[in-house]
C-alpha cells in the first residue's frame, strides 16, 4: 500500500507525463495559484500564439531527461500522439514506465512488478494532451514570462488548481517547447527537459498499449 501511494504520488508529479519544464522559480499551487493573474495585452498575444502553436503539434518524438523532487536524474525517450496518448520510456537499467491512453495515466515498475494508474484529467498532464490546447476557460495561466528568448508560462485547471501546476517553459525563436515543471500539491517538483524534438512523425499505435501487471 506504501509503494502504491508513493507511485501515485510520483504520476502526479511527472510531466508529460509530464512534459515536457525548467521553471526558474517555486510556484505554490491552491488558492494562491489559482489568483487570477494581470497580463497586458502583449502577454496575451504570446500565450495565444503558444496556444496555435502547441495545437499544431499531433505527433511528437524525442529524448527528455527527468530530474525528480529529490534531485534523481533519469532520461529516456518521450513519444507524444494528440489527443491523450504520450509514453515514457525510460532508459535501462530503470525498471520505470508511463503511458497515458484512454483516459489514463498508467505508471509500471517491472523491478516491483507493481502498476499503478490514475485519470489523466486529475494531473497536470492532461493539459498538454487534450484534443484541444486551451489556455483559458477549463484552464487558468497563473503566471507569464519572457525573458532571454524564452517563454514561461504556468498553468492549473481552473476547477482543481490544488491537483498540481504545470510550467511551461518554450523558446520564443522558434516557438516550441523545450520542457516543463510540475509541482504538485506539497509544493514537489518534477523538472522535464526535452531534446532532439522531432514533430510530425508516424508513431505506431502499439507505443501506447497500457502497460499491465504479470
Amino acid at each position: 500500500m506504501l509503494f502504491r501511494e508513493k507511485s501515485a504520488t510520483l504520476l502526479r508529479t511527472v510531466f508529460l507525463a509530464g512534459t515536457m519544464v525548467m521553471a526558474s522559480s517555486i510556484l505554490l499551487t491552491g488558492a494562491a495559484a489559482y489568483a487570477d493573474p494581470v497580463l497586458s495585452p502583449v502577454d496575451q498575444g504570446w500565450v495565444a500564439r503558444v496556444q496555435d502553436s502547441m495545437n499544431a503539434v499531433t505527433t511528437m518524438k524525442g529524448r527528455f531527461e527527468q530530474v525528480a523532487p529529490d534531485g534523481q536524474r533519469t532520461t529516456g525517450t518521450v513519444w507524444l500522439a494528440r489527443p491523450g496518448r504520450m509514453r515514457f520510456e525510460y532508459d535501462k537499467p530503470s525498471p520505470l514506465l508511463l503511458v497515458a491512453n484512454e483516459g489514463k495515466v498508467v505508471f509500471r515498475d517491472t523491478q516491483l512488478d507493481q502498476t499503478t494508474e490514475i485519470p489523466l484529467e486529475r494531473t497536470p498532464l492532461g493539459l498538454l494532451l487534450s484534443e484541444h490546447v486551451s489556455l483559458s476557460g477549463d484552464v487558468t495561466v497563473t503566471n507569464f514570462q519572457r525573458q532571454n528568448g524564452t517563454l514561461q508560462i504556468s498553468a492549473v485547471r481552473t476547477a482543481a488548481p490544488g491537483e498540481g501546476t504545470l510550467v511551461m517553459l518554450l523558446s520564443e525563436q522558434p516557438l516550441n517547447l523545450q520542457g516543463w515543471t510540475v509541482i504538485d500539491a506539497q509544493g514537489r517538483q518534477t523538472r522535464v527537459e526535452l531534446s532532439d524534438v522531432k514533430r510530425g512523425v508516424k508513431v505506431s499505435d502499439s507505443l501506447f498499449a497500457l502497460p499491465r501487471e504479470n
